[in-house]
């Protein structure tokens, strides 16, 4: 089954907004909203495809509605279509200056609004496609250092804004370098995929996520999580990991392969930036494989 867009209706008109939902709703998941004020509040909830939004409306008017659309990393990726009752070239300008993807005049044409419709649903598809293609590692096919950079920095800011705790864990393979030299790269490379998807398989929550941050080193960012949290959820990446029971003869701690992880959480941290607070979990895992590897060390 083929999962519908979503579309969100933007319009202060009754009638607008009846003719609209009647127009789409047999081919995707139709909201309706009377205001701007309504949409951005909506936005923040709600995952939405595509927004067909009205200029002129009492309050905010359409324009003021977009920027802030576009100042919101949520949001800011959403094709926006302009409707008005205005079919001054100016205005249709002005919309596309500030990032609309595509006006339409009223009175509007029912076929002319599926098929723009349609034609900035493809698009999105297309570009959501192309996103999740840069940011996936080419060998784990886990996120790669490009999504942890971008959504690791989103992730600093909404606590920051929302006074909310972020643990960051930096993972390890314990001597991954000894593994290669006694198994070989090939082997070394199936190891490194079967432990990626491992970690992967432990996040549960829609925030969390695992990243690949560069050789045999994972990262993984838990939002909305205290210290005590993150180690919880770091003996669960241990154990998963450690139940793999692969083989390594070559290890110098254990005849199987095994993980170290360093933790720093916001709440016990002095780290200004995200950076920073990735530095803190590199010191715990420097300790954790002084402990001995197979550890895990809170900064």
């Amino acid at each position: 089954m083929i999962n519908k867009a979503k579309i969100l209706i933007v319009d202060d008109d009754a009638l607008n907004r009846i003719i609209l939902e009647k127009t789409l709703s047999d081919e995707h998941d139709v909201y309706l909203v009377t205001s701007g004020e309504d949409a951005l509040a909506f936005v923040k909830h709600t995952q939405v495809d595509l927004i067909i939004l009205d200029i002129m409306m009492p309050g905010m008017n359409g324009y003021e509605v977009l920027v802030q659309l576009k100042e919101n990393s949520i949001s800011q990726a959403i094709p926006i279509i302009f409707i008005s009752a205005n079919n001054r070239h100016e205005d249709e300008v002005k919309g596309l200056e500030l990032g609309a993807m595509d006006y339409i005049g009223k009175p509007f044409s029912a076929a002319i609004v599926k098929v723009r419709v349609r034609n900035q649903l493809l698009i999105k598809q297309k570009n959501d496609l192309l996103e999740i293609l840069v940011s996936i590692d080419g060998l784990t096919e886990i996120p790669n250092r490009r999504y942890l950079d971008e959504n690791l920095e989103r992730e600093w800011r909404r606590s920051k804004r929302n006074d909310s705790p972020l643990c960051v864990l930096l993972i390890d393979i314990d001597h991954f370098k000894r593994y290669n030299d006694y198994y070989g790269h090939r082997a070394g490379d199936e190891c490194l995929k079967t432990v990626a998807k491992t970690l992967a398989a432990q996040c549960e929550r829609g925030g969390d996520f695992v990243a690949r941050y560069g050789g045999e080193e994972f990262v993984a960012v838990l939002p909305e999580t205290n210290q005590q949290g993150a180690i919880v959820f770091a003996n669960k990446l241990r154990n998963a990991v450690n139940d793999l029971n692969i083989e390594h003869n070559a290890s110098l701690n254990a005849t199987h392969v095994t993980i170290s992880i360093g933790i720093a959480s916001s709440e016990s941290s002095q780290a200004y930036t995200e950076k920073a607070l990735l530095e803190e979990a590199d010191s715990g895992l420097y300790n954790a494989k002084k402990l001995g590897r197979n550890q895990i060390s809170a900064q």
